[in-house]
């Protein structure tokens, strides 16, 4: 077992200001004195309802008037009696619950076990018993919600008004010019203010790929509400964006998280001008529950979105809706649905034209309208696992950081950047890129042919296949071919997959079924069965 800094430090103090005082003993009110000064103890006091000033006052009047002081002598304190049994008996309750350190919560909580104690005494002036140490140390909890709200927070904002503590204010921010411009969502904007208009259930959650920007459709809401282009009902709304860090952080105690939540939402429901928004969404369920516990903050805020007084925002990703929001149907039926689906190549060049005078102006260089076709349809090509606009945003902030950072200000990017970057990125070689993608599909029967011999209907078959799908006339969230090759080893079936993926420049991933041929290897493939670790992880 170990003592805490703190404690060490507080228990320092005692012995000063007893040789200070020239006091014969260390007692438990010269500890008591020193705790005051210790954060937590004082903060625990505190949400037991304890004036820190007037139990100070009280201690020091005690020093003064009551305990002997011998100024004439060279007096070396030492600990009284009852000193010596608070510590000991501090010492033994923590090694007997399993804990490693004592601390000044202990030390606190073992006063009440002195008996006839002005420490005691002091403490119990003012109402405070061994009872509301204890269950505040084991569950957080106070006297009074100030109190222990003061405690739990780590400002004075969080004490006034938890939106300022815990919240940051979109619409602000969309004051000061610090959002980008929201361009080509106008259809999923319309839907959200449509829910919000609602009487009941009046919450949108905005499911989408990661990228796609559902972000910005909500910093979109709070730019045109600064502008004043929104319904007469939303014109003075605020929106306000939860910090699940700030409200998390210094919860140390159980019940610290359960009050902050409670306070923030006693506040956006007193206020109705707020709209909260909840990036992550799904980080909300199981968020701030103790141990074996369900109180998180999605059961917390279930009550108050039921009855329509809290308008909530919610934006998450489609794995994550499914694999945890969707499940917890309490709560996902309060929200209604709104899919931000992936732009297509024509609306994520319109975006990152209006993106571009920030990027501009940030970087010092000029983008041609051609190196942002580029960005988009190389990005789309070659970048699969990322989702538009994100992608071919990030090819045009990277090039232009990269002009900047070799000092070319004013400098012009161009297509050709975009392909060397692009290059840089993937490793796929400029060359292959120069090809254009019409022309590589024209071109690719006499390519396969060039390189895999006897095979021509074959190669036909799958160059034909590939020329209907890229003219449009297959659906576009279908893939563009599916071939079983089937024949003898050695024909040319791996090599023909092989060079129809390096010839249209896309990524071969390759699973090879012998090493799937037990039964129980197809766990590898789609992942483990229910009742085993790792389902509904995938394969």
């Amino acid at each position: 077992m170990r003592i805490t800094e703190s404690l060490e430090s507080a228990l320092g103090s005692a012995h000063d200001l007893a040789l200070n005082s020239h006091h014969e003993f260390i007692t438990p009110e010269h500890i008591l004195m020193s705790l005051l000064d210790d954060e937590t103890t004082r903060n625990a006091l505190v949400a037991v309802g304890c004036d820190t000033e007037l139990l100070a006052a009280d201690l020091t009047d005690f020093f003064n008037t009551e305990m002997h002081s011998y100024p004439d002598s060279e007096v070396t304190p030492e600990y009284s009696e009852q000193a010596q049994f608070l510590l000991e008996f501090s010492a033994m309750h923590v090694q007997m619950s399993g804990k490693e350190e004592l601390s000044g919560l202990h030390i606190l909580a073992a006063i009440f076990r002195l008996g006839e104690s002005n420490a005691v005494y002091f403490l119990e002036k003012q109402n405070i018993t061994r009872f509301d140490i204890v269950r505040y140390i084991s569950h957080g909890i106070g006297k009074n919600k100030e109190a222990n709200t003061e405690s739990a927070s780590t400002s004075t904002n969080s004490e006034n008004d938890p939106l300022k503590a815990y919240c940051i204010d979109l619409t602000q921010k969309a004051r000061d010019g610090e959002i980008d411009p929201m361009i080509g969502r106008d259809r999923e904007l319309e839907r959200v203010i449509h829910i919000l208009a609602r009487r009941r259930k009046n919450n949108p959650v905005l499911v989408g790929d990661a990228g796609v920007g559902k972000t910005s459709i909500i910093e979109g809401l709070a730019t045109a509400i600064v502008e004043e282009k929104v319904p007469q009902f939303l014109l003075k709304k605020t929106i306000m964006t939860l910090n699940m860090a700030a409200l998390m952080g210094g919860t140390r105690f159980r019940g610290d998280f359960e009050e902050r939540m409670d306070a923030l939402l006693k506040k956006l429901e007193d206020n109705t001008d707020v709209i909260l928004f909840i990036d992550e969404i799904h980080t909300i369920i199981g968020a701030g529950a103790a141990s074996g516990g369900s109180l998180d903050a999605s059961n917390l805020l279930k009550p108050a979105l039921a009855n329509g007084r809290l308008r909530c925002v919610g934006a998450t990703t489609w794995k994550e809706y499914n694999m945890i929001f969707e499940k917890d149907m309490a709560l996902s039926r309060r929200f209604q649905k709104v899919e931000v689906n992936e732009p297509d190549e024509e609306d994520a060049y319109k975006i990152l034209d209006g993106l571009k005078p920030r990027y501009e102006k940030f970087h010092s260089v000029q983008y041609a309208p051609a190196s942002l076709r580029s960005a988009v349809a190389l990005s789309r090509r070659y970048i699969s696992d990322r989702r538009l606009p994100d992608k071919a945003i990030d090819l045009m902030d990277e090039a232009g950081a990269g002009a900047r950072v070799a000092g070319q200000l004013n400098r012009r990017i161009t297509s050709t950047d975009m392909e060397k970057l692009i290059s840089r990125i993937t490793g796929i070689p400029t060359s292959s890129m120069k090809t254009s993608e019409k022309k590589a599909i024209l071109n690719l029967e006499e390519q396969l042919k060039k390189r895999i011999f006897g095979q021509d209907a074959a190669i036909t078959a799958v160059s034909a296949a590939l020329e209907t799908s890229r003219a449009g006339l297959q659906s576009p969230d279908k893939p563009d071919g599916v071939f079983l090759f089937a024949g003898p080893t050695g024909t040319g079936k791996t090599e023909l997959s092989k060079s129809l993926a390096e010839i249209l420049g896309i990524e071969f991933i390759r699973f090879d079924m012998s090493e799937y041929m037990e039964r129980h290897a197809v766990s590898r493939l789609i992942g483990s069965p229910p009742g085993y670790i790792g389902y509904e992880q995938g394969g």
